[in-house]
């Protein structure tokens, strides 16, 4: 359910970052812009882009500059705030250019220093397109890495949230072969502080019920499968326990992704991107968000991906990125649930 407005609520700003300029995300503000809004929404990106990808659609755009002094103002159906970043060349949608990389990270760089400066109360990014980024000769793994190097955040943790489930990742954009050299005791009882701590602080969770996933098969089997549970994940556990903390597990995935464990826990901590992951999308694909937590802003973005095949067809569907503006907006108030 969409955050209700009185007149006792004041109204937010939130910075939007379109991603890759030739997938649906502009299409998405496009969309958006035509809908009641539950508050400011200010896209950091081209006009020219917005513009042309409104044109397409057929659908009637009026850009207007943002002036960050000014307050936060209710959205009015047909219209966008706008802070200009210009394009290396027109984008055209579905066909990827290397010499656009740099504009979709300015972006980033320019709505990320908007919410640092309180000129916005959060950060909604859209989905970019890591392989073009890097044949650009930029290095990038993720947003989720690129804020907390922008940010100088030493440590932050990825989590997506559907209706009924929350997963965190104590390891994000890694090779597989690299995920287990990940899984050091100091990286998991950083990650398990942060989740707990923002838990607290953001979702109204003090005494959060935290699922740990085991990373080998059977949680290792008590050592035949792998000894990470034995030597790392158990030990930061116990000793998290012995500090206050609601600590389940380690469980093997397959057990912890099932109703009954499920019903117990608040919030499941996988070890790696792909085993957590697919259980949240196969849940609520289309319903979900990504949060980043432990960065000094509230960041939230759409858990799909460029969807270069639709750009500019019109055939789209706005849910997640309806619901990723919903709970930056109750993050940035505290109100999430």
């Amino acid at each position: 359910m969409r955050p209700i407005l009185n007149s006792a609520t004041k109204i937010k700003r939130l910075a939007s970052t379109p991603g890759e300029p030739a997938g649906i995300r502009p299409d998405l503000a496009v969309l958006l812009a035509q809908r009641a809004q539950p508050a400011e929404i200010v896209a950091v990106a081209d006009p020219d882009l917005l513009t042309q990808r409104a044109r397409q659609l057929g659908l009637p755009l009026r850009l207007e500059r943002l002036n960050p002094g000014e307050q936060p103002r209710i959205h009015r159906p047909g219209t966008l705030g706008v802070r200009p970043v210009s394009l290396a060349e027109p984008a055209q949608p579905g066909r990827l250019n290397a010499r656009n990389a740099a504009y979709v990270l300015e972006t980033l760089r320019q709505a990320t220093e908007l919410c640092q400066k309180e000129r916005c109360a959060a950060l909604v990014t859209g989905p970019v397109h890591k392989g073009i980024i890097n044949e650009a000769g930029i290095a990038f793994s993720g947003h989720t890495e690129f804020l907390a190097e922008l940010t100088h955040t030493s440590r932050v943790v990825m989590m997506l949230a559907t209706p009924g489930l929350r997963v965190a990742l104590a390891t994000t954009h890694l090779p597989l072969r690299e995920v287990a050299d990940a899984i050091t005791v100091g990286r998991l009882r950083e990650i398990l502080n942060i989740l707990h701590r923002e838990l607290g602080a953001r979702f109204g969770l003090p005494q959060a019920r935290i699922l740990v996933c085991g990373l080998n098969p059977h949680a290792g089997e008590g050592g035949h499968l792998g000894h990470e549970e034995i030597e790392i994940i158990e030990p930061v556990l116990k000793a998290l326990r012995e500090e206050g903390m609601r600590l389940i597990g380690p469980l093997p995935a397959d057990t912890a992704f099932t109703p009954p464990q499920l019903a117990q826990a608040d919030v499941v901590l996988a070890m790696y991107h792909d085993q957590g992951l697919p259980v949240l999308k196969h849940m609520g694909f289309g319903k979900a968000v990504n949060i980043t937590l432990g960065l000094p802003i509230v960041r939230t973005s759409v858990d799909h991906g460029t969807a270069l095949d639709r750009a500019g067809s019109g055939n789209i569907d706005a849910g997640s990125l309806e619901y990723a503006i919903d709970i930056a907006l109750q993050l940035s108030q505290g109100l999430s649930s």
